[in-house]
Formats: structure tokens, C-alpha cells, sequence
């Protein structure tokens, strides 16, 4: 077997998936993606890593080297026999038994660093992320590990540390847990790829996002109506179904009626009676089954004489010093036409101070002449940037009674209808109140991606032409938030309609 350190990311990216490993190993074609979004990590990830080269004068670049692994593999144990101060993108090669098989495992660390005692090197790896230690990002310490003993090997001794330079520019220290740890990694990845590809793996929307399998899952999974589609199904939740054998959406009514699952779906000995986890799971499957979605409650809507639509665009904290919003769009639609009023940020260190300030000053304006003015958002994204802004950057009395006013219409949504779809994500709902995009393929992470490209660019002119994209995005959210919210107030005169 051959495994590369970086190969423990099959499993791990974009998240835990043991199927994606079997289907990789077992040489089933991943879909290729033109991901904006994930190109641009990809050159902010080598930017951060080329800065992190530069604080090394003198370093010995092994780069030049990727076409012949076998030379930069040569003087990879070469600098570290000359003791040399630090080695950018060296590379190890061992032959490594295990339980009777021999696996070639091969590891590329981006720095070795002498330690200052002396006592051998420091592996360091540059990555964007910042918080390297979460669940999100476990791959890493498993990468750093494999790194780790790839140098002991070679070295004939375990690194002086293991270390992560992370997306805030910290060093993250790890601790080299040593050899057995990683043959116990090695022998899980090889059950991996050796298991059967038919492997249950539940689907998610945001579990699948971005892996070279998403459609091929899906499809599978809508094919067989699998229950993990139902939206209050989670992994572990579907895994469960699945080993009693309630595999598929049409099998949970009967099964939750039935004698055979009574423990797992009713409660109650003297007065047996459904869970409220059941129950609602049954709402949703036979919404899902019939297609149509199911009020449960009257959605409380404001007055639409008393409302505009608020929606954000921002940066996530691994693409800037802070979880930056460059732009703060709201739509009003009362009167005669309707008005779209974006604040956006300034290009700069502090451009998005700007961007608050002229969204406080939009907000000002609309709660003089209405004090009781709603402001209507999809889901809690919207409400924790205005707290977020309003402790670094002030706001006063104006982001007090924006947030006194905010009103979040997923939640609405979630406690007062059940709808057959997988996700209550805004682009899902608003396919069932018939909201249809000009802009079919853009979504917040290309948003992002290009914002990033009119950060950069020296051109006024194509900085004018991303932004002009960006809010035209921004803008379609806003009417579809509207539309879903007037579809909403339909369900109360037929609750049991399409």
C-alpha cells in the first residue's frame, strides 16, 4: 500500500466519511468542480505559507525539487546530517511493515526548523486554518503525526516538537504521540480502503458539500428516498434507523406505528404514547412522502406595511483578521417602488467600520419614520454580526432597536411548518413559494471569492463590475427572503395547500 500523509484528508475532507475512502481506493471517478471559492483558499493558503517562508533568511528551499522526489528525498537527509538551520519542503520516503504488509508512506512537511537546543528538528507545517485543534480540521494532527515519524525514521529519533503555524500567524504546538499511534492510524485507513463501497454513509447538505462524490450520493440517497434526506434526520440519528433496518423515508410511519420499535419511538408504560422526537420526525416523512409542505402552527408575521429585508455578505474569520461583513443590503418595499439600499464597506484595514457606520446611518433613517420597523432576515447569521459590530464599534440606541426589531424569519419558518425538503436553507425554501434566480449559479462562497479579487486588484474598473455582481446576489437574497415570507402568509388562509 502507499499512503501519503496528506491521504488521511480522503477521510476527513470536507468531513468524516468512510465511503469516500472506499470509493477513492476502489477507483471510482470524483466529480471535478470549478470552485471559485475553493481556488481562492487554496492561493490565500500558499500566500500565508510563502510569508511564513520569508521570516527564514537563508533557508534552504527544497521546492525547485517536486519533479525529482528522489533528490529532494536525498537532501532532505542531507541537511539534516549537516545540521542545517531550516528546510523548506522537504520529503520522506519509508518503507514501513505492518502486521506481515509493508506500505511505502511518504510525507512532505512544509518546514524542518533545528531546534535551538540542538537536539534534532522542529516539523512544522503552514496552514490557513486557525483553529487547528477543532473536529473540523482533524486531519491535521493526524497529518502532523504521520510527519512526526516519517522523521524519527529517519532521523533515528522523534522530533524535537510537532507544530502547526496557523491561519492567525500562532505556532500551535502538538504532542508526538509516537509510532504505534501512527501504524494505528495506518491499519484504520487500510480497513478503509478495503472496505465494501456499498459502505452506509448518511448524506448531508452541509456533510457533502464540496466532496468529488456529492451527486453521486445524492442520487443514490434520493433514489432510495434515504432517511438521512429527511431534515431532522442526523448522522447518527439515520445510522440508528438504518440498523433496525428502517431504511428508507416511506418505512418510519409504519415503523413508528408498529410493535417492532415501540422503546426507540414511544414512551410511557402506563399510558403509552409517541415521543415528540417521533412525532415530528412522522410529520416530516409524511410531508416528505406526500410532497407538500404541513402547517403545524400559524406563522406569526409582522405587518408588511411595518417591514424591510435584511441580508449580510461577509467574510469567514479564515479569510481575514476579523468575521468581516463588506456588505449590509436592505430592501424596502413599501410604497410605490421599491428600494434597495446597500452599505457597503470600504476596501482597507478598517473598511468595514465604514460599511457599519453607513448601515447604521440607512437604519437611522428608516426608525425615524417608523419606530416600529421590522427588520426581516433568514436565520441568526444577520443578528450576531450586528451584536458583534455593535461591542467593537459602538452603535448606540440604533443597533439597540435594530436588534430589538430583527426578526428572523427561519425560525418563523421551523416552528410553524414542516416542509419536504432536506435542508431549511434559504435557496431550498424559496424553490416552494416559486422564487426563481437570475443569478442561478452564484452563491455566497463565490460572492466571497470575487469580493477577495476586488480587495486585490489595482483595476477601478473590474473592482466596479465584482461589486455590481456582488450586489445584484445580495438583492435576489432580499426577494427571496420577501417571497418566502408572503408565501408564508398564504398557508395561514389554506394551511393544508400546495
Amino acid at each position: 500500500m502507499r499512503f501519503k500523509a496528506t491521504d488521511v484528508f480522503q477521510y476527513f475532507k470536507p468531513s468524516a466519511c468512510a465511503r469516500r475512502v472506499s470509493w477513492i481506493a476502489h477507483g471510482f471517478e470524483q466529480e471535478e468542480k470549478d470552485d471559485p471559492f475553493m481556488a481562492l483558499l487554496r492561493r490565500l493558503g500558499e500566500r500565508h505559507e510563502h510569508a511564513h517562508v520569508a521570516t527564514f533568511p537563508g533557508i534552504l528551499d527544497l521546492s525547485p525539487l517536486k519533479d525529482d522526489p528522489e533528490e529532494r528525498e536525498r537532501r532532505t537527509l542531507a541537511a539534516i546530517r549537516d545540521g542545517v538551520l531550516a528546510i523548506y519542503q522537504p520529503r520522506f520516503r519509508q518503507i514501513v511493515p505492518l502486521d506481515g504488509d509493508s506500505i511505502e508512506l511518504i510525507g512532505e512537511p512544509d518546514f524542518l526548523l533545528r531546534a535551538e537546543n540542538g537536539g534534532g528538528y522542529v516539523v512544522r507545517d503552514s496552514k490557513l486554518a486557525r483553529n487547528v485543534l477543532s473536529s473540523r480540521h482533524a486531519g491535521i494532527p493526524a497529518q502532523l503525526q504521520i510527519y512526526g515519524y516519517l522523521y524519527e525514521l529517519a532521523a533515528d529519533a522523534p522530533p524535537a516538537a510537532l507544530e502547526v503555524h496557523n491561519g492567525a500567524g500562532d505556532i500551535v504546538r502538538l504532542e508526538y504521540r509516537g509510532a504505534s499511534a501512527v501504524l494505528d492510524l495506518l491499519r484504520e485507513h487500510r480497513r478503509l480502503r478495503a472496505a465494501d463501497t456499498g459502505v452506509y454513509e448518511p448524506v448531508g447538505l452541509s456533510k457533502c458539500s464540496g466532496c468529488g462524490y456529492e451527486r453521486r450520493c445524492g442520487d443514490e440517497a434520493r433514489a432510495t428516498r434515504d432517511v438521512s434526506l429527511l431534515q431532522p434526520v442526523d448522522q447518527k440519528k439515520a445510522r440508528a434507523l438504518h440498523v433496525r433496518g428502517i431504511k428508507s423515508i416511506d418505512q418510519i410511519p409504519p415503523a413508528i406505528d408498529g410493535a417492532d420499535h415501540r422503546e426507540m419511538f414511544w414512551q410511557g408504560k402506563k399510558i403509552p404514547r409517541i415521543t415528540p422526537v417521533a412525532a415530528r420526525l412522522r410529520r416530516f416523512a409524511e410531508a416528505f412522502l406526500a410532497n407538500r409542505p404541513v402547517v403545524i402552527e400559524t406563522p406569526d408575521l409582522p405587518d408588511p406595511a411595518r417591514c424591510v429585508f435584511l441580508d449580510l455578505e461577509g467574510l469567514p474569520p479564515y479569510l481575514d483578521e476579523l468575521e468581516k461583513i463588506y456588505l449590509w443590503g436592505i430592501k424596502d418595499h413599501r410604497g410605490d417602488a421599491a428600494r434597495f439600499s446597500p452599505a457597503l464597506a470600504d476596501f482597507g484595514p478598517q473598511g468595514d467600520r465604514a460599511g457599519w457606520e453607513r448601515f447604521l446611518a440607512i437604519a437611522a433613517g428608516l426608525l425615524a419614520a417608523a419606530p416600529d420597523l421590522k427588520f426581516i432576515h433568514w436565520g441568526s447569521y444577520e443578528r450576531t454580526a450586528i451584536e458583534r459590530y455593535r461591542n467593537l464599534h459602538g452603535g448606540g440606541a440604533v443597533a439597540d432597536r435594530i436588534l430589538a426589531n430583527l426578526v428572523d424569519l427561519l425560525s418563523v419558518t421551523r416552528t410553524s411548518i414542516v416542509l419536504p425538503v432536506p435542508s431549511y436553507g434559504l435557496k431550498s425554501v424559496e424553490k416552494l413559494a416559486g422564487f426563481e434566480r437570475k443569478l442561478v449559479d452564484y452563491q455566497g462562497s463565490l460572492a466571497m471569492a470575487r469580493y477577495i479579487e476586488a480587495v486585490e486588484t489595482a483595476d477601478p474598473a473590474a473592482r466596479d463590475v465584482i461589486v455590481g455582481e456582488i450586489l445584484k446576489y445580495n438583492e435576489e437574497d432580499l426577494d427571496a427572503t420577501r417571497a418566502v415570507m408572503e408565501w408564508l402568509r398564504d398557508r395561514r388562509a389554506a394551511p393544508q395547500s400546495n
